[in-house]
C-alpha cells in the first residue's frame, strides 16, 4: 500500500521542500500539495523544486480545478515537469473550493470538470485533443504520462469519476463513507464498460501521532477540527443539491447541520474559529488520532476495502514527530514484506 503526504505551501517554500525531500526519505511515495495560490505560495513552481531534490516520490495538487487554471496550461505544466524528471506527476483535480471562492468565484460543473479530465488526460499523455474548435496536442509530450484522478463527495461526481477518472480521491478516512463512495466509483465504471480494478483508490485525511493519553487525543482532535470544516464546505453543497433525500448517506451530512458559514482566511488551518460545529466523534472517524498501533489498524482497514493510498494531511503543530512516526513504524507495518528466502 502506498502512503502519500498532502502540504500546505505556506512559506517559507523551504519548508515545504524539506518536508517533501524527509518524506522520500521515511518511505512515503507521493508527495500532494494544496492548490490554492492566493492563500499559499503557488505550489507548481515548488513541485520542480521537490522533483529537483528527490528520486522516487510522485507529486502533484490535491486538488487543483479547472476554474483558475486553464487546462491547456495545467498539461503542459506536468509533461514539461515528466520530461525533466522523469514521469513522477500526477494531477488531482475537483471542482474547485477555496482557490475558486476567495476571488469570488464558483466551482465549475459537473460537465465542465468532465471535459477537464479528458482534456487534461489526453494532452499530459501526448495525446490530441478538441479545444475550442480546434484540434491541439503538445507534440513534445509523446512520451509524458500522468493519471488523472478526481476528489469527490456527491454522487454525479462519483459517477464521473468511474465514468473518466484514473483514479479517486476521497478526502476523509471514515469506513462507511469509504465504502460507500468507492461502491460508487466502480459500479460507474463498470457501468461506462472499464475494469473497476483498473481504477486507482487514494484516501486522504490528517494524521496525528500520539502517546494514546486522553490529553493528547483532546489537543490533537482540536489540532484537526479544521478538517471537519474543510470538507463541510463540499457537504454544504451536496445538501443544498439534494437535500435530506437519502442519495447521500447521513454519515456524511448529518453533522453540518449547525454550520454558520466559513472564512476562507483560516482555511486548512489549526484553530480555525469556524469550525466550531464539528463534533469530536467528526473528528475521530474522519481522521487518524492515536499511537502509531491505531494508524496501523485503521490503514489495513482501509486497505481491506480497496484503498491503495493513504495520504496523511500534515497541518498541525507536531509535523515533524508525525512524519518520523510514519516512517518509523506505519510505513513499515502497512507495506508488503518479501521474504529473501522460503
Amino acid at each position: 500500500m502506498d502512503i502519500g503526504v498532502v502540504l500546505q505551501c505556506t512559506p517559507p517554500a523551504a519548508r515545504v521542500i524539506d518536508l517533501a525531500r524527509r518524506a522520500e526519505t521515511y518511505g512515503f511515495s507521493y508527495v500532494w500539495t494544496f492548490d490554492s495560490h492566493i492563500l499559499w505560495e503557488e505550489p507548481y513552481v515548488i513541485y520542480s523544486k521537490i522533483l529537483d531534490e528527490t528520486r522516487k516520490v510522485v507529486v502533484g495538487p490535491m486538488v487543483t480545478n479547472p476554474a483558475t487554471r486553464d487546462v491547456t496550461v495545467t498539461a503542459s505544466v506536468f509533461a514539461t515537469l515528466n520530461e525533466m524528471y522523469g514521469n513522477r506527476t500526477v494531477v488531482g483535480i475537483g471542482r474547485g473550493d477555496s482557490a475558486v471562492r476567495v476571488t469570488n468565484g464558483k466551482p465549475v460543473t459537473v460537465a465542465e470538470l468532465r471535459q477537464a479530465v479528458l482534456d487534461i488526460k489526453g494532452l499530459a499523455n501526448g495525446e490530441a485533443v478538441e479545444y475550442k474548435g480546434n484540434h491541439l496536442r503538445l507534440p513534445w509530450a509523446t512520451a509524458s504520462r500522468t493519471p488523472v484522478w478526481v476528489a469527490a463527495y456527491g454522487p454525479k461526481v462519483l459517477a464521473l469519476t468511474g465514468e473518466v477518472g484514473d483514479g479517486f480521491i476521497l478526502q476523509l478516512a471514515d469506513p462507511s463513507i469509504a465504502e460507500w463512495t468507492i461502491a460508487a466509483v466502480k459500479q460507474a465504471a463498470a457501468e461506462a464498460g472499464r475494469d473497476p480494478d483498473d481504477l486507482y483508490i487514494c484516501v486522504a485525511a490528517p494524521a496525528y501521532v500520539t502517546d494514546g493519553s486522553p490529553e493528547a487525543h483532546a489537543h490533537a482532535r482540536d489540532q484537526l477540527r479544521w478538517f471537519g470544516g474543510m470538507v463541510g464546505n463540499h457537504v454544504a453543497d451536496i445538501v443544498t443539491r439534494y437535500g435530506d433525500s437519502g442519495v447521500v448517506p447521513q454519515a456524511l451530512t448529518d453533522y453540518i447541520k449547525e454550520r454558520q458559514g466559513y472564512d476562507y482566511n483560516q482555511h486548512g488551518q489549526a484553530g480555525n474559529t469556524h469550525t466550531d460545529f464539528v463534533p469530536d466523534e467528526i473528528i475521530d472517524r474522519f481522521c487518524l488520532i492515536g499511537p502509531p498501533e491505531e494508524h496501523i489498524r485503521r490503514i489495513q482497514e482501509l486497505k481491506a476495502l480497496g484503498v491503495d493510498q493513504f495520504a496523511v494531511y500534515l497541518q498541525h503543530d507536531d509535523k515533524d514527530h508525525t512524519l518520523a512516526q510514519y516512517g518509523e513504524k506505519v510505513i513499515p507495518a502497512v507495506q508488503e514484506h518479501l521474504l529473501a528466502t522460503s
